[in-house]
C-alpha cells in the first residue's frame, strides 16, 4: 500500500485514533493490509472483520504480537497497539481502498479495468494481468479475490508506481458490484457473460443481468464499456451506460472478434480480426470457450495502447487458466485429464463438455466426471437435467456421476436410448476414483467437473498424477 501517516490512515476512514505508548500521528504507515492475523508482519495494518463463525477482534492480540503497526476496530480494546475505532471495519475497508485508488491516480497513471461476468472471470483477469504486465507495473487479485473484502485488499496493494488495476467483480447479490465500482472507479468495465451462475442466489437470470449491469451504468462519458456483443443480455446493457461501448465476440459486426476457431488438447487455435487486421492466435488454455476471454483481453490492451503483436505473445505464453480450472494433466501412461473442477455452472459445464467432445480423436475415449452445480435455487433439477443430456449428444464415451445433488445428469443421460456410451452414479469420490482406475487406459481423455463445494478437484489432482 501507499505510505500514510496514522493521521491520514485515520482520517481516510473516519476514525478516532487512539495512539500506543511512544507512537505520533505523524508516524508512517508502509505495510500491507489484512484482514487475518496469520499473515500479519511486522508494519502490517490488521483490519478486525466481523465473520459469521469468529470476530476479527478476538484476533487483535495475535496481530499485535505479530507487530501489526495499527489496527481498525469497531470498539477500543485494552491493548498497547495504535488503534483507529470506527462504526464499522468492513466500511472502513471500503473507505480505505476508496482514498488510497483515488490518490495513486490523482499522481500518477493509474487506469482501473474491471471485470464481470458469470463465467470467465478470474481467466480473463489472469490474461489481462499478463498482458498488461508487458506495458507496465500491473495490479491483479490472487485467485478469486472478488467479493466486499476481496476487492478492496486487491486495490489495497498498489503504490505509485501502478499503472494498471484490474478488479475482478463478483457479487451474491443486487448491489454488490455498484459498491466495489463506487470504489475503484473504473476506467474500463468488462462484461463477459450473462448466465444461470448463482442464479439460485439471485433469484433469476433477470436479476443476475440487473446485477452485472451496475458494472456499467455509473460509469461516464470518459469511461470505455467493453461488452459481449454474441450475449444479448450483456448487449443490452449499452442503453444503461454514459460508456463508450467497445464489442468483442464471434459477430461480424464486433470490434474485436474471432474466426476459424479450433480446439485440440494442446490449446485453443483463432484468427483475431480487428478491422483489417488478422493475427493467428494459439492459446495453451483449452477450450473454446477460453477464446472469449481472449477477445475481451484484447479488446482491453486496444483501448490501453498495449502493441497488438506483444499482447498476442503474452496471451499465448499463459499457462493455464487458473489452478483447477481447465488444467490439463499428461500422465506418464498417456491419460490426458482435464481437471476443471474449481467451480461450475450450466454455461462452464457446458462448455467443459464440449471442450472435452472436441479434444478427442479417432481411437481415443471420452470420459466425464461431473459432480454438482450449487447455488441454482429453483432451476437445479432442470439445469443437471439438461448437462445429462448434453452429455448424451456430445457422444461422450463415459460418465461418472459423483454424489446425490447430481443424481438428474445421470438420470437423464440414463433416459436417452440413442446413447452408445455409459453412465454411473456414485456418492463418493473414492468410489468414482476405484472406478475409473479399473477401467481407464491410455488415450482416454478424461474431464473432471463440478463446484468447488464437491471436493473434486482432489479427485482430479489424484487421477492426474497416477503414473
Amino acid at each position: 500500500m501507499i505510505s500514510l501517516t496514522l493521521g491520514e490512515l485515520s482520517s481516510a476512514v473516519g476514525g478516532t485514533l487512539h495512539l500506543a505508548p511512544d507512537a505520533h500521528d505523524s508516524d508512517q504507515i508502509t505495510g500491507s493490509v489484512l484482514t487475518d492475523s496469520r499473515l500479519v508482519t511486522p508494519g502490517s495494518i490488521f483490519i478486525a472483520l466481523p465473520g459469521e463463525v469468529s470476530d476479527g477482534h478476538l484476533f487483535v492480540p495475535s496481530a499485535m504480537d505479530s507487530g501489526a503497526a495499527v489496527v481498525l476496530v469497531d470498539h477500543l480494546l485494552e491493548l498497547p497497539v495504535c488503534q483507529i475505532v470506527v462504526e464499522d471495519t468492513l466500511t472502513a475497508l471500503a473507505d480505505l481502498a476508496r482514498f488510497v485508488v483515488a490518490t495513486v491516480r490523482a499522481r500518477g497513471e493509474l487506469r482501473v479495468i474491471g471485470i464481470t461476468g458469470s463465467n470467465g472471470k478470474t481467466t480473463t483477469k489472469n490474461m489481462l494481468r499478463a498482458v498488461l504486465e508487458t506495458a507496465g507495473a500491473t495490479i491483479a487479485p490472487p485467485g478469486s479475490y472478488n467479493n466486499q473484502v476481496g476487492a478492496p485488499l486487491t486495490m489495497l496493494s498498489i503504490d505509485l508506481d501502478t499503472r494498471f488495476l484490474v478488479v475482478e467483480m463478483g457479487a451474491a447479490g443486487i448491489g454488490e458490484i455498484a459498491r466495489t465500482v463506487g470504489i475503484a472507479i473504473p476506467d474500463i468495465s468488462v462484461v463477459l457473460k450473462v448466465g444461470l451462475a448463482h442464479a439460485g442466489a439471485f433469484g433469476g437470470i433477470e436479476q443476475t443481468q440487473l446485477a452485472k449491469s451496475e458494472i456499467v451504468t455509473q460509469l461516464s462519458a470518459d469511461a470505455v464499456a467493453v461488452l459481449n456483443i454474441d450475449d444479448e443480455r450483456v448487449a443490452a446493457m449499452v442503453t444503461l451506460t454514459k460508456a463508450r461501448p467497445v464489442w468483442f465476440g464471434l459477430d461480424a459486426s464486433a470490434d474485436v472478434r474471432a474466426d476459424d476457431l479450433r480446439t485440440t488438447a494442446s490449446g485453443t487455435a483463432f484468427t483475431l480480426i480487428e478491422g483489417d487486421i488478422h493475427r493467428p492466435v494459439l492459446l495453451r488454455i483449452l477450450g473454446e470457450h477460453h477464446v472469449m476471454n481472449a477477445l475481451a483481453t484484447l479488446a482491453v490492451a486496444r483501448e490501453l495502447g498495449v502493441d497488438l503483436d506483444i499482447a498476442i505473445r503474452a496471451l499465448e505464453a499463459v499457462p493455464r487458466a487458473e489452478r483447477w480450472r481447465m488444467e490439463v494433466l499428461t500422465r506418464a501412461d498417456g491419460v490426458v485429464v482435464i481437471n476443471d473442477a474449481y467451480n461450475a455452472s450450466p454455461d462452464s459445464m457446458s462448455a467443459a463438455l464440449k471442450a472435452l467432445a472436441q479434444v478427442v480423436t479417432a481411437g481415443q475415449r471420452s470420459i466425464a466426471i461431473l459432480g454438482e452445480m450449487t447455488a441454482l435455487g429453483e432451476f437445479s433439477d432442470e439445469e443437471h437435467d439438461r448437462i445429462g443430456r448434453l452429455v448424451v449428444r456430445l457422444n461422450i464415451h463415459k460418465l461418472i456421476v459423483v454424489g446425490h445433488g447430481a443424481r438428474h445428469i445421470h438420470n437423464a443421460a440414463g433416459r436417452e436410448g440413442s446413447w452408445d456410451g455409459e453412465s454411473m452414479l456414485v456418492e463418493t469420490a473414492d468410489e468414482a476414483y476405484e472406478l475409473l482406475r479399473g477401467d481407464v487406459r491410455a488415450g482416454d481423455v478424461v474431464l473432471v467437473k463440478s463446484s468447488k463445494s464437491a471436493n473434486l478437484r482432489f479427485l482430479g489432482d489424484r487421477i492426474g498424477e497416477v503414473s
